[in-house]
């Protein structure tokens, strides 16, 4: 299965319908989102096409496919205008055998449960993230919207054994074998 994770998209209408273009061509089945979907919190600009009603209106047309992670800037509120749970702070995700934690990441990661998980998919930071540690690969997109330190705005696409970071205008930039 091919699965598409991204963060923090922080109310950009303009960024949210790129992301979803991408999605569309890119085949993949799920759009795991790990948080900070509609608004864009005190420490961060107003974002280019700032529009929370048609970010959420935009992914409610995806509900069946999304899986969403609760981050710092989202509210139980934000629930009332989305059709897909967003209150969570954890998800497993399985993926031809593999197993993934998801989180948003601006809690402590230091005493996570790692036990038996391959990938940690987390957001927040808005800068893009492939290490390992411990035997396991962390991997955070960065952001659709408000990428920080010179990233790209961009995503990950999860393919079999494969991890791809790809910028929104397509150009791929990193990868990482799971294996």
């Amino acid at each position: 299965m091919k699965i598409m994770i991204a963060s923090d998209i922080h109310g950009s209408a303009e960024y949210c319908r790129r992301l979803l273009d991408r999605f569309d061509s890119s085949g993949a089945e799920k759009l795991l989102l790990l948080g900070d979907i509609l608004y864009h919190g005190p420490r961060n600009g107003l974002c280019d096409g700032y529009d929370p009603k048609a970010v959420a209106d935009m992914l409610n047309g995806y509900a069946e496919k999304i899986v969403c992670i609760k981050g710092n800037c989202d509210s139980e509120v934000d629930q009332m205008v989305l059709d897909f749970p967003i209150t969570s702070e954890t998800a497993i995700i399985f993926n031809e055998g593999v197993a993934a934690l998801a989180i948003h990441g601006h809690k402590n990661m230091e005493n996570l449960p790692l036990c038996g998980v391959k990938i940690l998919f987390y957001g927040h930071t808005h800068v893009p993230d492939n290490t390992v540690k411990n035997g396991v690969i962390y991997a955070n997109p960065g952001s659709v919207s408000v990428p920080k330190e010179g990233s790209p705005k961009g995503f990950i696409l999860w393919e079999g054994e494969t991890l791809n970071w790809i910028s929104l205008s397509g150009d791929w930039y990193d990868s990482r074998e799971i294996g």
